[in-house]
């Protein structure tokens, strides 16, 4: 298994379940090398089936926060236009933090950090070639990449790199916001926290521990940023002032408070992506079928990673066989996915601002 997200981990963790160790190559160095990002909604019938598979739905649930759940919509001049709260027994997309999810799947698996693939070569004598960036060589009857967008796994299989979307992300954060933003806290609420411009949006997010994750959606060239020095925080700032310009002061004050800012510009691979099959190497999430980031991708990846370690696991016969029978089965779910989550980033970062009110309305509980 090459990545030790959330694809990967699920994979090992469903395998050791049934009694099988897992090699998890992961390049960073350490679990906590950089930050794990920020909440994740886990569906009842992909990500929690996952965790379910895996043994571990009960301590996601202990772990999780159904009110994170919530969505307060405002208009660019703070008009409150939606605020949906969610039942007290509603656990049909509870959040959980990125950290404490990698956590609870970690468990007893032992990851090998600071291995960097940096090649696949199937189909030789000994199996599926690893090439690691130490210059060490290691050989394997099945080479699992769940290593990402920029996957070093994917060219095994396929010939087709992402695609830029036209949507970029810059992200911001805010820390303590109970106590140190305690209006914004207010205004974010439970949940989530979403206004919709003209090809344009702001999106806060809460996470556990008083964290608050700010995005800042808008359709820009790639290069948009060629005047802007994206290290010196200010400059960044008064670009995206500038962009956010005339929208509500306190919506404002989400970028007014945040510290740093990272630049993520939005890559899709093709929305059908498939290959023909390669004896001993598959893809997982992510470095499969890369979408918009709108909930599906992570809970797809973990589904996928448990159904492929219950065929493994459970399959007497060819395990060839049982991998072809795997991919099938994920491109055609992954590709409705990701016609679903293309469309909807369309809708949410549109030139008409009611494109996202009428997409919540459609996905939203009553």
């Amino acid at each position: 298994m090459v990545g030790s997200g959330p694809a990967g981990l699920t994979f090992a963790r469903v395998l050791h379940r049934h009694g099988y160790a897992v090699a998890v190559f992961e390049r960073d160095p350490s679990p906590d090398a950089r930050p794990p990002g920020g909440t994740l909604d886990l569906h009842e019938g992909l990500g929690q089936l996952a965790l379910e598979k895996a043994g571990l739905l009960a301590e996601f649930q202990a772990l999780a926060r159904p009110e994170g759940q919530a969505m307060c919509i405002l208009d660019t001049d703070g008009t409150v236009l939606r605020d949906w709260r969610p039942g007290p027994d509603d656990l049909a997309n509870p959040e959980i933090d990125r950290g404490q999810l990698r956590d609870l799947l970690l468990g007893p698996l032992d990851v090998q950090w600071g291995r960097d693939v940096t090649q696949v070569v199937p189909g030789t004598r000994e199996g599926a070639l690893v090439h690691f960036a130490d210059g060490r060589q290691e050989a394997f009857d099945l080479v699992i990449g769940a290593d990402g967008a920029w996957s070093r796994v994917r060219p095994a299989v396929s010939s087709v790199t992402p695609h830029y979307t036209g949507v970029t992300l810059v992200e911001t954060s805010l820390d303590d916001v109970d106590t140190r933003h305690p209006d914004l806290a207010r205004l974010i609420g439970d949940g989530s926290l979403a206004v919709y411009g003209v090809n344009r949006a702001l999106v806060a997010q809460r996470n556990s521990g008083g964290h608050v994750k700010v995005n800042a959606q808008f359709r820009a060239p790639l290069d948009w940023h060629a005047n802007v020095d994206l290290s010196d925080a200010e400059a960044v700032r008064s670009s995206l002032l500038a962009l956010y310009d005339g929208w509500a002061a306190p919506v404002l004050d989400l970028l007014h408070q945040g510290a740093t800012f990272i630049h993520r510009p939005l890559y899709v691979l093709p929305v059908s992506h498939t290959w023909a099959h390669v004896s001993g190497v598959t893809l997982l999430g992510d470095a499969a079928h890369l979408m918009p980031p709108l909930g599906a991708g992570a809970n797809l990846a973990m589904l996928e990673g448990a159904e492929l370690a219950e065929s493994i696991a459970t399959a007497p016969g060819d395990l060839d066989e049982a991998l072809r029978a795997f991919e099938e089965r994920m491109w055609a779910r992954a590709a409705g996915w990701a016609q679903i989550t293309a469309d909807g980033l369309e809708r949410l970062v549109s030139p008409d601002p009611a494109e996202a009110l009428v997409l919540f309305d459609q996905v939203q509980p009553s």
